[in-house]
Formats: C-alpha cells, structure tokens, sequence
C-alpha cells in the first residue's frame, strides 16, 4: 500500500485514492497513527443501516467522524502527505465489535461532508467487489490468452459491460423487485426462461424478481426458503443458458420450423 502512495507522490497525484489502512504505522514524531487521529477533535456523526448477513440481523450504526492531515514516512528517509480518515462506532449493541474504518486519501478534508463523501466511496465496496467477482469468475477474463494489448482492450471493455449487467440485475432484483421485467428483458427472453424450466409461462409481464429467480434457477439455484435470494454466480450461468435458448427459439423461427 505504502508504495503506491509514495508512487501518487512522486506522479504529483494525478488521481484521488482512498485506501484502508491496516498499518498502525509510525509518525515522523514517534507517535502512532491510530492513536493521533483518534485523539483529534471530531467532525460530528454519521448515521446508516448496516445491512443484514449471514447470521446477524440488519442494525442502525452510528460513528463519529475523525479526520488529520499526517505525514508519513516512505521507508526512504523522506515523508509523504496523506488525510487519514477514522469513523469510529459508537454504542455498539453488548457482545458486537464496534465497526472501525481507517481510511488514507490524498484528499485534503476541512468538513464533514467532506468525509461523508469520502466514507461513502468505501461503503460501495461491496458492490465494487461484486464487480470485480463477475468480471473474474463469470467472465472468466483472467482466462483470456490475447496476445496483443488491444484485443485485450476491447475484450474487457465487452465483459465489463457484461459484468455490470449481471450485477445490477442481481442488485435490482433484491431491492426493487416488483419492477416490471419488461424494462430489462425482451418478452422472448423471460418468455423462454419459464418455458425451460417447464413452467407455465404468465400471460402478463411478470416482476423483475420473478424472472431473476427463473433465470438462476437455470444456473442450479435451487429456490429453497432458505436459499435467499440469487447470487451472481447462479445469475451469470443462468443467463448463458437462457441467451442459448432464445438463439435456439429464433434460429427455428427463422427456418420455418416453429
């Protein structure tokens, strides 16, 4: 991590970053960095609901919001500028470790919402994750042996329009579910997803969470009660194998066979 800091450095920071510190790394002073940002005068609060996982249930967190501006060194005998921003939970329910975050930004942070901002970014890691899981394992990327920099390019730039489909219909058929499917699939597609599994196909457009749940269950998602809902990997198959039924359906629409 330190080494792409001091590589920011020495670019003149052309971009922002944002990096969880695990490090309780020493200051050019002697101090520690945890200790001196969490000494520092808080900004104020932030408020959210921690979603629920496996075997806990969803709860309300509330942090307070501590931001310095420190020097750090870069094992060179030299220092480097970076923000470190803490939240820190505070009342965290009997028996439940607090949720801490330490983050480095090269950002310079004067407010609240400032931090906010920033704290933000790194709650959307998950999705970011999901991300990178789709474009991994279902896209199979690291599978590809293109020689030439832009196939490779034009590759990723494919799958990772893919990527986001897949993650954002798994993502919307969670929160939104009773959408209608028909703003994301053609009739054809939701159509064949039902048929395929031998089910009756509904005269009307079905929700969106309905047809995400047929499409997994082509990818070997079972259903159960307490499967939850689908994940990525069962969406990512399914969809291979609806796009193979639908080609199969237009192919023999196309020679006069159905």
């Amino acid at each position: 991590m330190l080494a792409l800091l001091v590589k920011a450095r020495d670019l003149g920071e052309p971009v922002d970053y944002l990096i969880r510190a695990t490090h309780n790394r020493s200051l050019p002073d002697g101090q520690k960095l945890f200790a001196q940002i969490e000494a520092s005068a808080s900004l104020g609060e932030i408020h959210f609901t921690l979603p629920k996982r496996e075997g806990t249930k969803p709860r309300a967190v509330c942090q307070s919001v501590h931001v310095k501006r420190v020097n750090l060194k870069d094992e060179k005998g030299k220092s480097l500028q970076s923000t470190c921003v803490t939240v820190k939970e505070r009342d965290a329910p009997l028996g439940t470790k607090p949720i801490v975050w330490r983050l480095l930004t090269n950002r310079s942070i004067k407010t609240l919402e400032e931090a906010v901002e920033l704290i933000e970014w790194y709650r959307a890691r998950w999705e970011i994750e999901l991300f990178f899981d789709v474009l991994k394992n279902g896209c199979r990327v690291e599978a590809l042996q293109l020689a030439h920099q832009v196939r490779l390019e034009r590759a990723l730039a494919l799958f990772m329009i893919i990527a986001w489909r897949v993650a954002r219909l798994m993502r919307l058929g969670r929160t939104c579910p009773d959408l209608d499917a028909e703003l994301f699939f053609e009739p054809i597609e939701w159509k064949v997803a039902f048929a395929m599994l031998k089910k009756p196909v509904p005269q009307h457009p079905p929700t969106l969470n309905q047809v995400i749940r047929a499409i997994a269950m082509l990818g070997g998602f079972l259903g159960r009660k307490s499967d939850g809902e689908p994940g990525s990997k069962t969406l990512w198959t399914g969809l291979q194998r609806l796009f193979d039924g639908v080609l199969a359906i237009e192919g023999a629409q196309f020679v006069g066979l159905i």
